[in-house]
């Protein structure tokens, strides 16, 4: 029987590489489950059956990503000291106490609304801990599990895996919710985050790296920079998710939600058929590209005289955003040592956490005084200023390697 060619080899390495990726990215897809599944179904059940307003309906959800925020950094910290593999843990072990309080929430409805909403708002605070040390751990510990070499590979995947996630999780705990209440999405959140902890629990650990970690202002002076490109790239996205029902309506077409599903198709496919790119050409180079092809697409949504040229636009936006957040992540995570990378994931990711946050504000502001066609306007400027700071910052990436070999 002949050897195997080394294309064959490659791609049975690949596979296996593959494989063990998942297995770590895997938390984050349950993180993100868990995150997904009331997304949909938390503000009606607060304003319309608890009969509180739609404020504070909206608080409830937001709340969550408030203490995303504000943990992101400290996630990436206990994955540098203590380990990936704890954080993970901790994190899996929060969003299982999160659907313990969502259920007794649901429990508790026909009591005083306080202590249930009560509930319910400690049980989103916890839910935003466990999606920062689940993801950030996660993704950490795939890195270090793998190599550095397949760095822009975990934060891709784990990329599929969220979105993967929220577009899985949204419709089912809308489903299980009308067919057999609440609690059905705090029983299943406590069975999946549960049976993540035991499997947490029996894969191997990869130890911290030892020695001086840098302090927390000088990463966050490194990876500032990419983040800013980062949080400006993901404008097209957040606005694209938060108005574009509203946008549709406005112009009286219908497939809002199909213009929504081409722009995750065109993101997962992208993702999966390009990740590579980021080895062979580097993050800067595959950024700018994408910013490009993301600029195109914001650029059509904005012109856009019907609803398939909207669809379009959102497919190329799609397709152009994917590869932005592992690309000047691969950068960022080169900016520091590898004993202070998950703090450096940390605080990166934050960024997004910051644009998806402001950018409905922000946005509703422009269309208040614009109209909803502006937002794209608005979206454009953003990822065409995210363009230029990638530029600057590859420019002075390679005068940093020239100045080294000179």
């Amino acid at each position: 029987m002949p050897p195997p060619s080394s294309s064959q080899t490659l791609a049975s390495k690949f596979n296996a590489d593959s494989w063990r990726i998942a297995g770590y990215t895997s938390f984050t897809f349950v993180v993100y489950l868990s995150i997904g599944l009331p997304l949909a179904v938390l503000p009606e059940y607060v304003h319309l059956r608890m009969g509180y307003g739609a404020a504070l309906a909206g608080l409830v959800v937001s709340i969550q990503y408030i203490a995303t925020f504000l943990s992101r950094p400290w996630a990436g910290r206990i994955s540098d000291h203590v380990g990936a593999k704890i954080a993970v843990e901790r994190g899996m072990a929060a969003c299982t106490l999160s659907g313990v309080l969502l259920l007794g929430a649901a429990a508790l409805h026909r009591t005083p609304a306080w202590l249930s909403l009560t509930l319910l708002l400690v049980s989103r605070l916890l839910l935003g801990v466990g999606e920062s040390l689940g993801s950030t751990g996660a993704t950490l510990w795939g890195i270090t599990a793998v190599g550095q070499e397949h760095t822009a590979k975990v934060i891709a995947y784990n990329g599929v895996c969220t979105y993967g996630a929220l577009a899985l999780g949204a419709p089912l705990g809308v489903v299980m919710e009308q067919a057999w209440g609440l609690a059905s999405v705090g029983w299943v959140t406590i069975a999946i985050c549960a049976a993540s902890v035991a499997f947490a629990a029996m894969k191997k650990p990869v130890p911290p790296v030892h020695g001086e970690h840098l302090p927390f202002r000088d990463v966050l002076g490194r990876v500032t920079p990419h983040g800013m490109g980062l949080a400006l790239g993901g404008v097209g996205y957040s606005v694209l998710a938060t108005f574009v029902t509203l946008y549709y309506a406005s112009r009286h077409w219908d497939g809002a939600a199909l213009c929504l599903t081409a722009f995750g198709v065109a993101f997962i496919t992208a993702r999966l058929l390009f990740i590579r790119t980021i080895g062979h050409y580097g993050g800067f180079a595959v950024a700018i590209v994408c910013l490009v092809v993301e600029s195109a697409g914001v650029l059509l949504l904005w012109l856009s005289g019907s609803s398939t040229m909207a669809m379009i636009g959102a497919a190329l936006t799609g397709w152009g955003y994917s590869l932005v957040f592992p690309a000047l992540g691969v950068e960022a995570v080169k900016r520091v040592p590898p004993r202070s990378q998950g703090t450096a994931l940390g605080v990166y990711t934050v960024f997004a956490d910051v644009s998806f946050f402001l950018v409905g504000p922000g946005a509703g502001a422009v269309i208040g005084a614009f109209g909803y066609r502006s937002v794209f306007l608005f979206a454009l400027i953003c990822v065409g200023a995210a363009l230029g700071l990638v530029v600057v910052l590859a420019g002075r990436a390679r005068r940093q390697v020239s100045q080294q070999t000179a």
